[in-house]
């Protein structure tokens, strides 16, 4: 369902049609928080409601069992993430209150009282909750342990102080969409010959409201929500006869290295992620990464700021916040790892309050034989300064 502000008039309309009685059944809170999400039961994608980690309601099903009570008037729900995230502050949220509120007072969610529109979360394939992202927007270099990887507690110190005292400006990179998002269980795909692939997890916040030259004071009203990513890296170069310039798209752009999800929670249910924000990667159960908001060099209301002097935000475009300490590039140093991601290897990154993304790593397929030789190059076939 297209976004258009005919759309958005609807949902006005039928809040200004309401009766007495409708307006009495209007649910300004929910009864249990939870999360939105993109999912596959029976062959069929679909959004969903995700309540108590465990339990996936489909909202349109539940919005149709919810609308045969005359107190609640008939209002549309869109196809898909982006439409939910564009209407969500234009009714679409008290309308998935009263749907949780229902379920809740009907007793809907014990077990032998599911209707067939409620599934296990585990019974379902979830998938990347946003197809796709208008845009996704990476720091780098946002976190002080990562700017200070394998450093000694002393030089950390000194790092971080430096920085703190001129922070200068942040650095954001686009990262592509479509083909590079992933949703959880799928498989994170090591192109043919690039050796050195590296992990970064992430904290995704999702815009909800179209805005330009936001201010961070007023950023979080911005917002529609949070979830879980990880920007996969290649920190294999560009090849004997390139440039001697960075290349973010070789690093960045590679297909599956944009992992999201696994669902989104909206804001209202997480709270301040500046003090809430606790993430974690780990690979075949070997925590790598480990760190909380204190350790970001610019918040994430200053990163919108920012990123919004530079070009508009609209709703479903996602920014990412940087990633700590204890990417491969610390494990040589360390020894809690050493190299980079391997065939048969596991991930798991997890952030407190949303959820985990977990991911198998694969290696790509073979090259076909009538490549120009255009492409690029395995990185063994040349030494990497």
């Amino acid at each position: 369902m297209r976004i258009t502000s005919t759309a958005i008039a609807v949902y006005f309309v039928a809040a200004l049609a309401l009766t007495p009685e409708q307006v009495s059944a209007q649910a300004t809170t929910s009864a249990e928080p939870f999360h939105v999400a993109t999912f596959a039961a029976d062959g069929r994608q679909t959004i969903g409601l995700v309540l108590r980690d465990t339990l996936v309601v489909e909202i349109h099903a539940a919005n149709d069992n919810l609308q045969q009570n005359p107190a609640y008037p008939e209002m549309a729900i869109p196809d898909d993430m982006l439409g939910l995230i564009g209407l969500y502050e234009y009714g679409l949220k008290l309308r998935l209150y009263e749907i949780v509120n229902h379920l809740v007072e009907a007793d809907m969610l014990a077990p032998g009282n599911r209707p067939g529109f409620i599934h296990d979360v585990a019974a379902v394939d979830l998938q990347a909750p946003i197809q796709y992202p208008g845009k996704i927007m990476n720091a780098a270099g946002n976190f002080y342990t990562h700017i200070c990887e394998g450093c000694s507690e002393e030089e950390l110190a000194v790092s971080s102080r430096e920085r703190r005292e001129n922070r200068g400006l942040p650095y954001l990179f686009l990262k592509p969409s479509r083909g590079a998002v992933i949703g959880t269980g799928e498989n994170i795909v090591i192109p043919q010959g690039r050796t050195r692939t590296d992990w970064e997890i992430e904290f995704g916040t999702v815009i909800g409201r179209t805005g330009k030259y936001i201010a961070a004071e007023n950023a979080q009203d911005y917002v529609f929500g949070y979830m879980v990513t990880i920007d996969i890296s290649d920190r294999g170069g560009r090849g004997p006869n390139a440039t001697r310039r960075s290349d973010w798209f070789v690093g960045k752009g590679h297909d599956t290295f944009a992992p999201q999800g696994p669902w989104i929670t909206p804001k209202e249910f997480y709270g301040d992620p500046m003090e809430r924000l606790h993430q974690r990667l780990s690979i075949d159960g070997v925590v790598v990464q480990e760190a909380r908001a204190g350790d970001m060099i610019f918040n994430i209301w200053e990163l919108m700021e920012y990123a919004s002097s530079l070009i508009t935000l609209f709703p479903g475009d996602v920014l990412n916040s940087g990633t700590t300490g204890g990417t491969s590039l610390a494990g040589f140093e360390t020894g809690v790892r050493s190299g980079y991601l391997q065939p048969g290897e596991r991930i798991e990154a997890t952030i407190e309050g949303i959820g985990t993304l977990i991911h198998d790593v694969v290696a790509g397929e073979d090259l076909p034989d009538n490549l120009s030789g255009a492409q690029l190059p395995p990185v063994d076939s040349f030494r990497i300064n």
